[in-house]
């Protein structure tokens, strides 16, 4: 009856000593390494992998390319519009009837061409009623001016006469300007917008004539932004690409120094060969206006990765062989790759394995040609 107790005592007895004096060998058992020697002496460590950093974390394998920054030239694109170089509402001076036959809108007209011609009515006849108050105001003047020297006729009199020849001067002039103004022609080369007035049609003073437009050479108009209006200078070469497709070059002529009130945008205009008149006014275009030249560096799209904050840029493999994010800047994208500023003169740029890596991590680099 008391073995069991004492088999109990031996058990505990053993299992204590081996967690007290044999702790180092029970725990090699139970991980399944060999035991330390008899002597006491330690195991070697074995040795750590080679692709481990210091903090123990092993390096990860990537692909990254050297790239050297290149001069390209720069290029400012924007959304615009075409307009017409000139525009004007010809407007009637004098009242009266239309009595030239109408002109039809699209039609070209020269500079100095008759566009409406209006009744002259009586003015023909005020003009030859000024012309014959003149003459007899001239020899009022004249005989004036004689008895005046001869002491004969007091001055007063000889300033009225000479006063109501310079009335009478005036009135031929108006007469004269009044006729004149009964031809209303076109103040520029350029198209009809809109039909001339219709024959037998009563123009009032102010009222229109037709609408002339200038569209050779045709303008493009656009509106840069802040960040970008000290890129672009006059003269810069510019190209535009119409909502038809159409291609069309020219020159910047004009960058407003003053931003519209609402939109904080600076007005650019460009000036466009147009001599077939395609281009038509308020067509929509994309314009492309050649900038200063910028340092870039030309790399694969699937290079491009975001940060945490959703920042664009590029993961590059610093000079202690670790990670680091670099936000670039867009330029343009070629069929090349994406052209990109913002990276140092040179970087080794990760171009696969940067989505598996961050700020810090080491990693090992290798060559696109050596298949790694």
């Amino acid at each position: 009856m008391r073995l069991l107790p004492v088999l109990t005592a031996l058990i505990v007895a053993v299992v204590l000593y081996a967690l007290v004096f044999e702790r180092d060998a029970l725990r090699a058992i139970v991980s399944g390494q060999a035991p330390p020697s008899p002597s006491g002496a330690a195991a070697p460590a074995p040795a750590a992998p080679p692709s481990e950093d210091e903090a123990g974390q092993a390096a990860i394998d990537v692909i990254a390319v050297e790239s050297r920054a290149q001069t390209v030239d720069n290029t400012v694109v924007l959304r615009g519009r075409t307009e017409a170089d000139r525009q004007v509402e010809v407007m009637s001076q004098v009242s009266g009837l239309v009595i030239s036959e109408p002109l039809s809108k699209g039609s070209f007209v020269e500079a100095g061409q008759v566009i409406c011609e209006v009744d002259p009515g009586t003015r023909p006849a005020d003009l030859q009623e000024a012309r014959a108050a003149l003459a007899e105001a001239e020899i009022a003047d004249t005989a004036a001016q004689r008895l005046s020297k001869g002491g004969y006729t007091s001055e007063t009199q000889a300033v009225a006469a000479r006063a109501s020849l310079e009335s009478a001067r005036a009135a031929v002039t108006r007469a004269e300007t009044e006729i004149a103004r009964l031809t209303i022609t076109a103040p520029f080369s350029g198209l009809l917008e809109t039909d001339s007035a219709e024959l037998g049609s009563l123009l009032q003073s102010g009222a229109a004539c037709a609408t002339v437009i200038r569209l050779d050479p045709v303008r493009l108009v656009g509106f840069l932004p802040e960040t970008q209006v000290q890129q672009v200078a006059t003269g810069a070469p510019a190209r535009a690409r119409l909502a038809d497709g159409r291609l069309r070059e020219g020159i910047v002529t004009f960058v407003s120094r003053s931003a519209d009130a609402t939109t904080r945008t600076f007005r650019v205009d460009i000036q466009v060969a147009n001599p077939d008149f395609s281009v038509r006014d308020g067509q929509t275009a994309e314009i492309a206006i050649e900038a200063e030249g910028a340092s870039a560096h030309l790399i694969p799209q699937s290079a491009l990765t975001l940060d945490d904050d959703g920042t664009m840029g590029v993961r590059v493999v610093d000079a202690e062989s670790r990670a680091r994010f670099v936000a670039v800047k867009i330029l343009r994208d070629t069929a090349e790759g994406m052209l990109v500023t913002g990276l140092p003169e040179t970087a080794e740029i990760i171009t696969l394995g940067q989505e598996y890596v961050t700020d810090g991590v080491a990693v090992t680099a290798h060559r696109p040609e050596d298949g790694a």
